[in-house]
């Protein structure tokens, strides 16, 4: 479904025009539904960070917010800045905007036949899902952290384990609350079923976050998650990325992988209300 037909090429860094004005009424009826779908669902779910990011940004259901408006609001916050892209952007492109507190949103939203699932980000996934979550201060330094690492990563050849941190955090992580588990990776929020299944299935294993570890751990793009990583708050995740990576690396040359949802010695597993579990 385009919605921008009229935008010109992408540059060299695949920046478009978000191209707002060509969005119809039912692009807009699609973010509303997806938008009241998820928003009656989150209170009590995701983290009180994206709850209030949420709310701060003002991303409501009337419609697909502008880009322009909504980073007005991001970098007087944090520093962030939104920018269109057509799709996904090669990993040196994606992580030098992130490395310069630029967020890439695609521009373009699902069909309606895709309601339940997506495989490729839409424009609802990466405003609703991502942006919220960069109103808080250490988190939006963690995902500028991960940027710069992700262009070392790229140089040292070992991109295939670094993405695996993006996808059991920044998409796919829990976080440990006073009130139990909650979430706030994008990839959940965004998305009806795993919102619930994450938290209240007794099938997926919830492992308490290990930097390692989740770089040793394969990880599936067409189902829900057989295994999550929990964080006990944001500012584990932005000291897990301070140190230089290189060594790691080399560490885990020399480590087999792990298959998603196996427990492994050394797990430390967390209980649905975020408990540590006595081994």
């Amino acid at each position: 479904m385009g919605v921008i037909p009229k935008a010109p090429a992408p540059g060299p860094d695949c920046v478009i025009a978000q191209g707002w004005a060509d969005y119809t009424g039912q692009h807009h009826a699609i973010w509303r539904t997806l938008f009241e779908r998820q928003s009656r669902l989150l209170p009590g779910r995701a983290c009180p960070e994206y709850l209030a990011g949420l709310r701060a940004l003002g991303v409501a259901a009337d419609g697909i917010p502008d880009f322009e408006r909504l980073s007005d609001i991001l970098e007087r916050a944090t520093g962030w800045r939104i920018v269109a892209v057509p799709g996904l952007v090669p990993d040196d492109i994606f992580f030098r905007h992130l490395a310069a507190r630029r967020f890439p949103a695609t521009n373009w939203i699902r069909r309606p036949e895709q309601m339940y699932y997506l495989q490729e980000p839409d424009v609802f996934h990466d405003i609703f899902g991502h942006v919220p979550i960069l109103m808080d201060p250490v988190f939006a330094d963690y995902l500028q952290a991960y940027g710069r690492g992700g262009l070392k990563a790229l140089a040292l050849g070992a991109l295939s384990k670094l993405a695996r941190l993006y996808w059991y955090t920044v998409e796919f992580g829990l976080i440990a609350t006073g009130d139990g588990l909650r979430i706030y990776g994008s990839g959940i929020v965004s998305s009806h079923g795993e919102t619930v299944y994450c938290l209240d299935s007794p099938v997926p294993k919830r492992i308490a976050f290990d930097l390692m570890r989740i770089m040793r751990t394969a990880y599936r793009i067409d189902d829900f998650q057989e295994g999550y990583f929990v964080i006990d708050d944001f500012a584990q995740l932005f000291d897990a990325t301070r140190p230089d990576f290189t060594a790691y690396y080399r560490a885990l040359e020399g480590m087999d992988d792990i298959r998603p949802g196996d427990v492994v010695a050394g797990d430390c597993m967390i209980d649905r209300a975020g408990r540590r579990i006595a081994p």
